[in-house]
Order: C-alpha cells, then structure tokens, then sequence
C-alpha cells in the first residue's frame, strides 16, 4: 500500500502559526445603539466540509451591520450573545476544504461571511462558504476589498440580474453616493444604460465621474419635477425617508420596473406598483463567488473602482457605526482587523 501524507497536511497556509483557539472581535451582547458595541474575545470558528478558514485583514461595513446591531435587520435571527457582526472581508487562506481545491491556504480573497448563521467579519478569523468567496484582485489593497462585497454584488443584482441594464435604458437610481449606489451607477453606465441618480450636491462631479449622464441634487429639487419616462428605478432609499419610493412610481413607463431593496420601508410596496401600472420586485443580495470573480476582474481592468470614505481600527467598531448613521458616507466606511 502507498503511504499518504499527514492528515490535513496541505490545508494549513505555510508558515502560519497555529490557530488560537480565541480570537479579537467587536462583539455586542444585546442589540442597542453604537454602544453596545465593544471590542471583546470569542471563540476561533472551525470550517466544516466546504467551508473556508479566513485571517481576516479588512471587514467593510454596511447599513444591515448598524441595523441589525440596533435589533432590526436580521437581528431575529441572533442566537445567545455574544454576537459578532459582519458580512464583508477581505484576507488570507488558512485552511481548504482539500489539497487541491482552488483557493488554497495563503490565497488572499474577499467575499462575506454567512452572518448571522456563522459568527460575522468583525473580527480576526472567520468562516465562509467556498461558493460566497473568490480571489482578491491583485490591483487592490485588503482595505479596498473589503469594501466590495455585499455592495458590489446587492449593486449587481440589482443593475445587471433584475435590471438587465442595456444600451439606451433609462435608469434612475436613488442614492447613488452610497455603497451600493455608487456601483450600481457603475454598472449601469458600463453595460450603456443613461443613468440619472439623486446625490447631494457635493457629490454630483463625484457621480458624473462614476458614469452618471444626470445627477439631482435631492436637497434642492424634487426629482418627479425633473424626470420622466424611465425604464426602472432602483430605489435604495424606500419610503422611510421623504416617500421617495412611492413618489418614484410616477416617473416610471407604463410596464416599467421598479426595485425596493430597503426591507420593511414600504409595506404596500406590492399593491402601490400595481395601481400605478408598473412591475415591481424586492431585492436581497446573493452571496456568489462566481459573480464576484467577474466584478473582481472589472475592478482590475479600471472599469469599475471602489471608492472607501473612512477607515477604523477594529477596536472602533462603534465609531464606524456612528460614521455611517450619520448618514453622509461616500462609497464605503471599512475597518482594519489586521496586518496584511
């Protein structure tokens, strides 16, 4: 009988040390405002079947964290405290499912987290599905990459997957200074689409850079007052906020199509599209890998750039929380867990 090497030999990322059995997080107890938020230790994860060990270098930070962390969200889903939260990252391999799956130990990667069923990004180590992860694109820093994730790829299927954004369509999309409003923006002028977005007006050169063809300053003019006939909205403000989707149904085509994506803002989203004679569709983000390889080499190649307003160490977890409900944040806020 041939021999075989050590169990797990090639899994381990070369070189690393071991696994601490406990790792730095920012961790909350009980859903609350930024405070609760604090910096703490928690158990190490362990990978099981095709899951991935990741070092965390960089978890972004997106609006489900703060809400999530204020009890709405996903927060129905929590277990037992501590909670670590996140679902963005970008770092290093440490351990592969096998000896020859292709994203080996010492792989650097970005992709999210399967938060809340696996513990979150906020924090030294994590766990992921080898189907949400891909390799990170070298032309970028983990900072960088870390920013990309559930933004990018929620950006995706809303623009190119629902969307279908295409030559001469007219898309308007709200909030495009925003995570993901700054890479649907992206994406739809890529794939030809005149795109038409609400910003601030210390924003609008910002969007016009972005690919933008018209940007409405929502501070100053009501964007119903200005457009008209378009293809689909996008809207990633909903009706929490000034009634910006059910104002959005009157600017759409008959048989136009209209995306709410913030959860919970428009009960009667369904039956208002339907009197206004528009489609309608909601939207939850889809962790693929496979997509985001494909973003990964549009980043590469310039096409698309990721744009991160403000970087907190992990320990100020609750800052970056802070930053982002203020409200005013450009692309995205990240923070650093580790050294690269």
């Amino acid at each position: 009988m041939g021999s075989h090497p050590p169990q797990g030999m090639a899994t381990i990322e070369p070189g690393s040390p071991p696994v601490p059995e406990t790792m730095r997080a920012a961790i909350f107890d009980q859903p609350g405002d930024a405070s609760v938020l604090r910096p703490g230790r928690v158990a190490t994860p362990s990978p099981v079947i095709s899951e991935l060990l990741i070092r965390v270098v960089a978890a972004g930070v997106n609006p489900i964290d703060v809400k999530t962390r204020a009890g709405r969200g996903v927060a129905a889903a929590l277990g037992a405290g501590p909670t670590v939260p996140g679902f963005d990252f970008s770092g290093v391999v440490v351990k592969a499912p096998y000896e020859t799956h292709p994203l080996q130990p010492g792989t650097a990667v970005f992709g999210m987290a399967a938060f809340p069923r696996t513990p979150g990004t906020y924090a030294e180590y994590v766990v992921a599905s080898s189907l949400s992860v891909a390799k990170m694109p070298s032309a970028l820093s983990h900072v960088e990459a870390a920013g990309v994730p559930l933004a990018a790829l929620t950006a995706w299927g809303l623009v190119v997957e629902t969307a279908h954004a295409h030559e001469g369509q007219r898309i308007l999309i709200h909030a495009g200074s925003g995570g993901v409003g700054h890479f649907a923006v992206q994406f739809a002028a890529y794939f030809g689409a005149h795109v038409t977005t609400t910003a601030s007006g210390r924003n609008a050169a910002w969007q016009r850079e972005l690919g933008a063809a018209v940007v409405i300053d929502y501070t100053t003019t009501r964007f119903e007052d200005v457009v008209g006939d378009v293809d689909v909205v996008i809207d990633l403000v909903g009706d929490a906020a000034g009634r910006v989707g059910s104002r959005s149904l009157s600017v759409l085509r008959p048989g136009g199509l209209i995306i709410n994506v913030p959860t919970g803002s428009w009960p009667t989203f369904a039956e208002d599209a339907a009197a206004a004679s528009v489609r309608a569709s909601t939207y939850k983000v889809i962790p693929d890998g496979g997509a985001l390889a494909t973003i990964g080499r549009l980043l590469s190649s310039g096409a698309v750039a990721v744009y991160i307003d403000e970087v907190f160490d992990l320990d100020d977890a609750a800052a970056a929380h802070r930053a982002l409900e203020a409200g005013h944040t450009r692309g995205k806020i990240v923070l650093r867990v580790s050294d690269d």
